[in-house]
């Protein structure tokens, strides 16, 4: 058990330095709308997360059990080829990272935040965490280790789930226990995450990937 929550917290954490989702969390409790729209925000992030790995964990299901001292190729290769992705990602991230004195863009949605409603921030919220790439990656890379794995699926799930949304939570539920007294904070991480967000992704994509090639390479 400690093994696969060792092997699984990594991925949780790419998922949870997201910068995207936090500065938008941060942008809705600063809205008129703050409890409803972070909130719904928060239960989409988690269900998207929670959706995407019960999905590979289903699909890793399939793949044939062996002894567990024998070599895993088809395991092996699907890890493999889930790293290069994430090392890929990694790439591109640092390429597309904005100029020297340009300032860092953020996603046009992010401008109608304030016109949302608690369900379209929930929509917002699952469709950013269960169909970006990068996530579904680390999604897939997580329900892979789960299922072929020999111990139960439930714990592990819960353990991933609840690392890799924990960095939009964090300033939820913060926030909405202490909403003046976390507002600076908050502002500044804003800044802070939207200056670097290339930086960070390429630093935990790189990371996370290398590893993931190791562990896939290791089934062989």
């Amino acid at each position: 058990m400690n093994q696969i929550i060792g092997d699984l917290i990594p991925l949780a954490v790419g998922i949870a330095v997201s910068p995207v989702p936090i500065i938008a969390a941060i942008i809705m409790l600063m809205s008129s709308r703050a409890r409803a729209t972070s909130l719904g925000f928060l239960a989409g992030w988690l269900l998207g997360i929670a959706a995407a790995t019960v999905a590979f964990v289903l699909l890793g299901s399939v793949i044939p059990t062996v002894d567990a001292d024998a070599a895993h190729p088809i395991a092996g290769t699907i890890t493999l080829v889930l790293g290069i992705g994430l090392v890929v990602l990694a790439v591109r991230q640092w390429r597309s990272r904005p100029a020297d004195g340009e300032e860092a863009q953020l996603p046009a949605w992010m401008g109608r935040i304030d016109t949302m409603t608690g369900m379209k921030a929930a929509g917002l919220g699952f469709l950013l965490a269960a169909v970006n790439p990068k996530n579904l990656l680390l999604a897939a890379s997580a329900g892979i280790a789960v299922s072929t794995s020999a111990v139960g699926v439930t714990v592990p799930l819960v353990v991933f789930v609840v690392v890799a949304a924990s960095s939009v939570a964090g300033p939820v539920i913060a926030s909405l226990a202490a909403p003046r007294a976390v507002a600076g904070p908050l502002q500044g991480l804003r800044a802070w995450l939207v200056t670097h967000n290339a930086a960070i992704m390429t630093v935990v994509l790189l990371t996370i990937g290398v590893v993931v090639i190791g562990k896939g390479l290791g089934n062989f």
